[in-house]
């Protein structure tokens, strides 16, 4: 059986944390493909209450760094694109830890590259099909090129063209779909907008 079957909307209640997402993905399933062109070991997807415990911090987490991206510091374009990438890859895992990948294989496969989370994502029922988002997520992967550190050995990453307030839309929206596929709540963030 190649179908994952996503989180419901938190407008119509969360799916049960016990719920086992079935995933049994064939070579030519679209998990497959994404697990060879990434070089990833195949793992069965599993939700559990300690994963859907850990996808709602994770979540929260993005909610809290939200303000990182209407700070002051900013104006910093190298910061702020690395915030944005810190934001994104918080939220993406929140919602691949929901429907059961397991946080070391997440950290061993995926990394900072939020690129790779959107597609996994996606793969697993995230529905999630926007050009401008994904060319945004192409910019920031992998998201440590945007750190201090890489920018004081030379990194000059290309910021694709976006301007601070797309990037903010960009990742808000983002944010806000996966609340709505997890079914973890909006409450956090309204503090964090602008």
């Amino acid at each position: 059986m190649n179908t994952i079957v996503p989180a419901t909307s938190h407008t119509l209640g969360a799916a049960s944390p016990s719920a086992a997402i079935v995933t049994l993905p064939s070579e030519n399933s679209e998990l497959g493909a994404l697990w060879r062109r990434y070089n990833a070991r195949p793992v069965r997807l599993l939700r559990t209450r300690e994963g859907r415990a850990l996808s709602l911090e994770r979540y929260l987490r993005a909610g809290e760094f939200m303000g990182s991206l209407t700070s002051g510091t900013a104006d910093d374009t190298a910061y702020f694109f690395y915030s944005a990438g810190i934001v994104a890859q918080l939220a993406m895992s929140s919602h691949l830890l929901d429907v059961g990948f397991p946080d070391m294989w997440c950290a061993k496969y995926i990394g900072l590259h939020v690129d790779r989370s959107l597609a996994y994502a996606n793969a697993t029922g995230f529905g999630y099909e926007d050009a401008a988002t994904e060319r945004l997520l192409d910019v920031l992967s992998p998201y440590w090129k945007w750190n201090s550190l890489s920018r004081a050995q030379g990194i000059e990453p290309d910021d694709g063209g976006f301007a601070a307030d797309e990037v903010r839309e960009i990742i808000s929206t983002l944010v806000d779909h996966v609340a709505e596929v997890t079914g973890h709540t909006c409450q956090a963030r309204r503090g964090a907008r602008s």
